[in-house]
Protein backbone atom coordinates (compact mmCIF):
# COMPACT_ATOMS: atom_id res chain seq x y z
CA UNK A 1 0.00 0.00 0.00
CA UNK A 2 1.33 3.15 -0.85
CA UNK A 3 -0.06 6.91 -0.29
CA UNK A 4 0.90 8.59 -3.13
CA UNK A 5 -0.53 5.82 -5.86
CA UNK A 6 -3.48 5.61 -3.73
CA UNK A 7 -3.91 9.62 -4.46
CA UNK A 8 -2.99 8.54 -8.48
CA UNK A 9 -5.32 5.92 -8.50
CA UNK A 10 -8.01 8.91 -6.92
CA UNK A 11 -7.10 11.06 -9.73
CA UNK A 12 -7.78 8.51 -12.45
CA UNK A 13 -11.54 7.97 -11.27
CA UNK A 14 -12.97 10.33 -13.83
CA UNK A 15 -11.20 8.71 -17.22
CA UNK A 16 -12.11 5.53 -15.61
CA UNK A 17 -15.57 5.85 -15.30
CA UNK A 18 -16.34 7.17 -18.52
CA UNK A 19 -14.34 3.89 -19.90
CA UNK A 20 -16.81 1.83 -17.89
CA UNK A 21 -20.03 3.80 -18.90
CA UNK A 22 -18.57 3.48 -22.33
CA UNK A 23 -18.28 -0.23 -22.32
CA UNK A 24 -22.12 -0.45 -20.91
CA UNK A 25 -23.38 1.49 -23.78
CA UNK A 26 -21.65 -0.51 -25.85
CA UNK A 27 -23.15 -4.22 -24.66
CA UNK A 28 -25.11 -6.03 -21.74
CA UNK A 29 -22.31 -6.51 -19.01
CA UNK A 30 -25.06 -9.55 -17.25
CA UNK A 31 -25.02 -11.07 -20.56
CA UNK A 32 -25.44 -14.73 -19.90
CA UNK A 33 -28.22 -14.52 -16.58
CA UNK A 34 -31.23 -16.32 -17.02
CA UNK A 35 -34.13 -14.52 -18.60
CA UNK A 36 -36.29 -14.37 -15.42
CA UNK A 37 -34.83 -14.59 -12.09
CA UNK A 38 -36.90 -15.42 -8.46
CA UNK A 39 -34.10 -14.55 -6.04
CA UNK A 40 -30.38 -12.83 -5.93
CA UNK A 41 -27.92 -13.62 -3.48
CA UNK A 42 -25.29 -11.09 -3.27
CA UNK A 43 -22.11 -12.20 -1.66
CA UNK A 44 -18.87 -10.05 -0.36
CA UNK A 45 -16.42 -8.51 2.11
CA UNK A 46 -15.88 -4.94 3.82
CA UNK A 47 -16.37 -2.51 0.50
CA UNK A 48 -17.79 -5.21 -1.81
CA UNK A 49 -20.83 -5.55 0.57
CA UNK A 50 -21.21 -2.20 1.31
CA UNK A 51 -21.96 -2.05 -2.55
CA UNK A 52 -24.47 -5.35 -2.30
CA UNK A 53 -26.76 -4.16 0.37
CA UNK A 54 -27.31 -0.92 -1.61
CA UNK A 55 -28.80 -3.47 -4.35
CA UNK A 56 -30.10 -5.46 -2.47
CA UNK A 57 -32.11 -2.66 -1.11
CA UNK A 58 -33.25 -1.54 -4.41
CA UNK A 59 -33.64 -5.15 -5.68
CA UNK A 60 -36.45 -5.51 -2.98
CA UNK A 61 -37.78 -1.63 -3.52
CA UNK A 62 -38.84 -3.12 -6.94
CA UNK A 63 -40.34 -6.78 -6.31
CA UNK A 64 -37.20 -8.68 -6.48
CA UNK A 65 -36.27 -10.72 -3.97
CA UNK A 66 -33.05 -10.01 -2.44
CA UNK A 67 -30.60 -10.20 0.28
CA UNK A 68 -27.19 -9.22 0.69
CA UNK A 69 -24.76 -11.91 3.05
CA UNK A 70 -21.09 -11.27 4.53
CA UNK A 71 -19.59 -14.04 2.38
CA UNK A 72 -18.20 -15.26 5.77
CA UNK A 73 -21.99 -16.37 7.47
CA UNK A 74 -21.52 -20.42 7.96
CA UNK A 75 -25.63 -20.27 7.29
CA UNK A 76 -27.44 -18.85 4.10
CA UNK A 77 -29.77 -18.54 1.85
CA UNK A 78 -30.20 -22.16 -0.02
CA UNK A 79 -28.78 -22.86 -3.36
CA UNK A 80 -31.63 -23.29 -5.88
CA UNK A 81 -31.33 -23.26 -9.83
CA UNK A 82 -33.52 -19.96 -9.62
CA UNK A 83 -31.61 -18.26 -7.35
CA UNK A 84 -28.22 -15.77 -8.84
CA UNK A 85 -25.62 -15.89 -6.55
CA UNK A 86 -23.65 -12.82 -7.00
CA UNK A 87 -20.29 -13.02 -5.56
CA UNK A 88 -17.63 -9.83 -5.40
CA UNK A 89 -14.42 -9.50 -4.87
CA UNK A 90 -12.23 -6.92 -6.52
CA UNK A 91 -9.00 -9.08 -6.60
CA UNK A 92 -10.82 -12.27 -7.21
CA UNK A 93 -8.81 -13.73 -4.33
CA UNK A 94 -11.12 -12.93 -0.87
CA UNK A 95 -11.16 -16.14 0.71
CA UNK A 96 -14.59 -15.71 2.79
CA UNK A 97 -16.36 -15.29 -0.78
CA UNK A 98 -14.04 -17.88 -2.73
CA UNK A 99 -15.38 -20.39 0.20
CA UNK A 100 -19.01 -18.83 0.23
CA UNK A 101 -18.90 -18.83 -3.57
CA UNK A 102 -17.72 -22.88 -3.76
CA UNK A 103 -20.49 -23.48 -1.71
CA UNK A 104 -23.36 -22.40 -4.64
CA UNK A 105 -21.16 -24.07 -7.66
CA UNK A 106 -22.95 -26.04 -9.80
CA UNK A 107 -26.52 -25.28 -8.00
CA UNK A 108 -27.49 -22.49 -9.76
CA UNK A 109 -26.24 -19.43 -11.68
CA UNK A 110 -22.79 -17.89 -10.11
CA UNK A 111 -21.61 -14.40 -11.51
CA UNK A 112 -18.11 -13.34 -10.49
CA UNK A 113 -18.36 -9.70 -10.56
CA UNK A 114 -14.31 -8.99 -9.98
CA UNK A 115 -11.48 -6.79 -11.23
CA UNK A 116 -9.52 -9.85 -12.37
CA UNK A 117 -11.55 -11.99 -14.99
CA UNK A 118 -8.23 -14.55 -14.57
CA UNK A 119 -8.73 -14.81 -10.52
CA UNK A 120 -9.96 -17.88 -8.51
CA UNK A 121 -12.98 -16.36 -8.09
CA UNK A 122 -13.68 -15.95 -11.95
CA UNK A 123 -12.95 -19.82 -11.78
CA UNK A 124 -15.77 -21.00 -10.13
CA UNK A 125 -18.06 -19.03 -11.64
CA UNK A 126 -20.65 -19.34 -14.65
CA UNK A 127 -20.46 -15.72 -15.46
CA UNK A 128 -17.70 -13.24 -14.96
CA UNK A 129 -18.71 -9.78 -14.97
CA UNK A 130 -15.26 -7.46 -15.30
CA UNK A 131 -15.29 -4.27 -13.20
CA UNK A 132 -12.85 -2.19 -15.92
CA UNK A 133 -11.57 -0.44 -12.83
CA UNK A 134 -7.63 -1.06 -14.05
CA UNK A 135 -5.10 -1.46 -11.77
CA UNK A 136 -5.11 -0.18 -8.30
CA UNK A 137 -1.35 0.82 -8.11
CA UNK A 138 -1.98 2.32 -4.36
CA UNK A 139 -3.50 -1.11 -3.20
CA UNK A 140 -6.89 0.27 -1.94
CA UNK A 141 -10.03 -0.41 -3.13
CA UNK A 142 -11.53 3.02 -4.46
CA UNK A 143 -12.18 3.09 -8.14
CA UNK A 144 -13.20 -0.53 -8.44
CA UNK A 145 -16.30 0.30 -5.27
CA UNK A 146 -17.43 3.03 -7.47
CA UNK A 147 -17.44 0.47 -10.36
CA UNK A 148 -19.07 -1.97 -8.54
CA UNK A 149 -21.61 0.41 -7.35
CA UNK A 150 -22.31 1.18 -11.38
CA UNK A 151 -22.23 -2.65 -12.47
CA UNK A 152 -24.68 -3.36 -9.69
CA UNK A 153 -26.92 -0.22 -10.37
CA UNK A 154 -26.68 -1.99 -13.98
CA UNK A 155 -28.21 -5.36 -12.80
CA UNK A 156 -30.80 -3.38 -10.92
CA UNK A 157 -32.13 -1.82 -13.80
CA UNK A 158 -31.89 -5.17 -16.09
CA UNK A 159 -33.87 -6.84 -13.15
CA UNK A 160 -36.19 -4.19 -13.33
CA UNK A 161 -37.16 -4.34 -16.83
CA UNK A 162 -37.26 -8.02 -16.76
CA UNK A 163 -40.43 -7.60 -13.88
CA UNK A 164 -41.94 -4.97 -15.92
CA UNK A 165 -42.10 -2.54 -13.60
CA UNK A 166 -41.07 1.20 -13.60
CA UNK A 167 -37.43 1.96 -12.34
CA UNK A 168 -33.97 2.53 -13.12
CA UNK A 169 -33.68 2.11 -17.14
CA UNK A 170 -30.36 0.74 -18.42
CA UNK A 171 -29.50 4.01 -20.45
CA UNK A 172 -30.13 5.50 -17.32
CA UNK A 173 -27.28 3.72 -15.78
CA UNK A 174 -24.54 4.81 -18.25
CA UNK A 175 -25.95 8.28 -18.20
CA UNK A 176 -25.51 8.64 -14.56
CA UNK A 177 -21.74 6.91 -14.57
CA UNK A 178 -21.16 9.84 -16.86
CA UNK A 179 -22.11 12.40 -14.63
CA UNK A 180 -20.85 10.81 -11.56
CA UNK A 181 -17.41 11.05 -13.50
CA UNK A 182 -18.38 14.61 -14.70
CA UNK A 183 -18.81 15.33 -10.60
CA UNK A 184 -16.21 13.00 -9.59
CA UNK A 185 -13.87 15.66 -11.85
CA UNK A 186 -15.41 18.68 -10.14
CA UNK A 187 -14.28 17.66 -6.76
CA UNK A 188 -10.74 16.88 -7.84
CA UNK A 189 -10.75 19.80 -9.83
CA UNK A 190 -11.40 22.16 -7.05
CA UNK A 191 -9.49 20.21 -3.93
CA UNK A 192 -7.57 22.97 -3.29
CA UNK A 193 -10.76 24.97 -2.72
CA UNK A 194 -12.18 22.45 0.23
CA UNK A 195 -9.90 19.97 1.16
CA UNK A 196 -7.67 21.94 3.52
CA UNK A 197 -10.82 23.49 5.60
CA UNK A 198 -12.01 19.72 5.40
CA UNK A 199 -9.14 18.11 6.56
CA UNK A 200 -8.73 20.56 9.68
CA UNK A 201 -12.08 20.42 10.51
CA UNK A 202 -12.27 16.28 10.73
CA UNK A 203 -8.76 15.92 12.45
CA UNK A 204 -9.46 15.51 15.49
CA UNK A 205 -8.33 13.60 18.90
CA UNK A 206 -10.93 10.66 18.35
CA UNK A 207 -11.53 9.80 15.23
CA UNK A 208 -14.17 10.38 12.56
CA UNK A 209 -18.11 9.23 12.77
CA UNK A 210 -19.84 9.60 8.91
CA UNK A 211 -23.71 9.21 8.64
CA UNK A 212 -25.31 8.78 5.75
CA UNK A 213 -29.83 7.97 4.69
CA UNK A 214 -29.86 3.60 4.92
CA UNK A 215 -29.95 4.31 0.63
CA UNK A 216 -26.55 5.30 0.48
CA UNK A 217 -25.22 3.63 3.67
CA UNK A 218 -21.96 2.55 1.21
CA UNK A 219 -20.75 5.87 1.24
CA UNK A 220 -20.32 6.12 5.05
CA UNK A 221 -19.35 2.64 5.45
CA UNK A 222 -16.63 3.02 2.77
CA UNK A 223 -15.59 6.47 3.92
CA UNK A 224 -15.07 5.11 7.16
CA UNK A 225 -13.39 2.53 5.94
CA UNK A 226 -10.50 4.45 3.92
CA UNK A 227 -9.52 6.66 6.74
CA UNK A 228 -8.83 3.13 8.62
CA UNK A 229 -7.16 1.66 5.71
CA UNK A 230 -4.83 4.53 4.80
CA UNK A 231 -3.71 6.78 7.42
CA UNK A 232 -5.02 4.22 9.88
CA UNK A 233 -7.41 6.62 12.13
CA UNK A 234 -10.16 5.66 13.86
CA UNK A 235 -13.08 5.86 12.06
CA UNK A 236 -16.86 4.45 12.08
CA UNK A 237 -19.47 4.40 9.74
CA UNK A 238 -23.49 4.81 10.82
CA UNK A 239 -27.11 5.15 9.21
CA UNK A 240 -28.85 8.67 10.01
CA UNK A 241 -31.32 7.61 11.51
CA UNK A 242 -29.86 4.60 13.65
CA UNK A 243 -27.29 7.24 14.89
CA UNK A 244 -29.49 8.63 17.01
CA UNK A 245 -30.22 4.71 18.85
CA UNK A 246 -26.41 3.70 18.66
CA UNK A 247 -24.01 6.39 18.34
CA UNK A 248 -25.16 9.49 19.86
CA UNK A 249 -24.00 8.31 23.35
CA UNK A 250 -20.16 9.42 22.06
CA UNK A 251 -20.98 13.31 21.19
CA UNK A 252 -21.40 13.68 25.03
CA UNK A 253 -17.48 12.13 25.85
CA UNK A 254 -15.86 12.77 22.40
CA UNK A 255 -14.50 15.24 20.77
CA UNK A 256 -16.99 14.57 17.92
CA UNK A 257 -16.09 15.19 14.03
CA UNK A 258 -19.26 13.91 12.29
CA UNK A 259 -18.89 13.45 8.28
CA UNK A 260 -22.67 13.93 6.93
CA UNK A 261 -23.87 12.49 3.85
CA UNK A 262 -27.41 14.53 4.10
CA UNK A 263 -30.73 13.53 2.52
CA UNK A 264 -32.31 10.94 4.99
CA UNK A 265 -35.49 12.08 6.52
CA UNK A 266 -33.93 11.91 9.90
CA UNK A 267 -31.07 14.55 9.43
CA UNK A 268 -32.87 16.93 11.77
CA UNK A 269 -33.16 14.71 14.90
CA UNK A 270 -29.32 14.11 14.08
CA UNK A 271 -28.32 17.36 13.11
CA UNK A 272 -30.15 18.52 16.61
CA UNK A 273 -28.04 16.28 18.97
CA UNK A 274 -25.01 17.20 17.10
CA UNK A 275 -25.36 21.13 17.64
CA UNK A 276 -26.21 20.43 21.21
CA UNK A 277 -23.14 18.69 22.22
CA UNK A 278 -21.29 21.12 19.51
CA UNK A 279 -19.71 18.37 17.65
CA UNK A 280 -18.03 19.19 14.27
CA UNK A 281 -20.39 18.64 11.22
CA UNK A 282 -18.93 18.78 7.84
CA UNK A 283 -21.79 18.44 5.45
CA UNK A 284 -21.14 16.78 1.43
CA UNK A 285 -23.47 17.59 -1.42
CA UNK A 286 -25.54 19.87 0.41
CA UNK A 287 -26.11 22.98 2.69
CA UNK A 288 -26.72 21.63 6.40
CA UNK A 289 -27.90 24.26 8.95
CA UNK A 290 -25.16 24.79 11.85
CA UNK A 291 -22.47 22.73 9.99
CA UNK A 292 -18.89 24.06 9.76
CA UNK A 293 -18.75 23.75 6.23
CA UNK A 294 -20.70 22.31 3.61
CA UNK A 295 -18.48 20.79 0.54
CA UNK A 296 -20.85 20.94 -3.17
CA UNK A 297 -19.79 20.26 -6.28
CA UNK A 298 -21.20 19.70 -9.92
CA UNK A 299 -24.94 17.54 -9.61
CA UNK A 300 -24.80 17.20 -5.93
CA UNK A 301 -28.47 17.35 -6.18
CA UNK A 302 -29.06 13.71 -7.65
CA UNK A 303 -28.83 11.00 -5.41
CA UNK A 304 -27.17 8.34 -7.83
CA UNK A 305 -24.59 11.03 -8.10
CA UNK A 306 -24.25 11.55 -4.37
CA UNK A 307 -24.01 7.77 -4.28
CA UNK A 308 -21.42 7.53 -7.09
CA UNK A 309 -19.33 10.30 -5.86
CA UNK A 310 -19.57 11.12 -2.45
CA UNK A 311 -17.03 8.71 -0.88
CA UNK A 312 -13.88 10.69 -2.89
CA UNK A 313 -14.02 13.55 0.35
CA UNK A 314 -13.14 11.19 2.49
CA UNK A 315 -10.88 9.38 0.10
CA UNK A 316 -8.89 12.46 -0.07
CA UNK A 317 -8.72 13.42 3.44
CA UNK A 318 -7.70 10.39 4.22
CA UNK A 319 -4.65 10.46 1.04
CA UNK A 320 -4.11 13.73 2.80
CA UNK A 321 -3.30 12.44 6.21
CA UNK A 322 -2.02 8.74 5.10
CA UNK A 323 0.70 11.19 3.09
CA UNK A 324 1.53 13.31 5.90
CA UNK A 325 1.56 10.60 8.01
Amino acid sequence: MDPRLFLADLEAKPESLRRLAATLADGDAWHGLPDRVERVLLLGMGSSRYAADMAALRLRAVGVDAVAEYASAATGCPPGPRTVVVAISATGTSQETLDAAGRYQGAGPLVALTNMPDSPLANLADLVVPMHAGVEAGGVACRTFQHTLVLLLDLVARLTAQKDVAGLARRDVVDLARRAADATEDLLTRRDEWLPTAAALLDGPHGIYTLAPVERLSSAMQSALMVREGPRRPADGCETGDWSHVDVYLTKTLDYRALLFPGSRYDAPALDWLRQREATVLAVGAEVAGAAAAIRYRGDDEPGVRLLTETLVAELVAARWWVGS
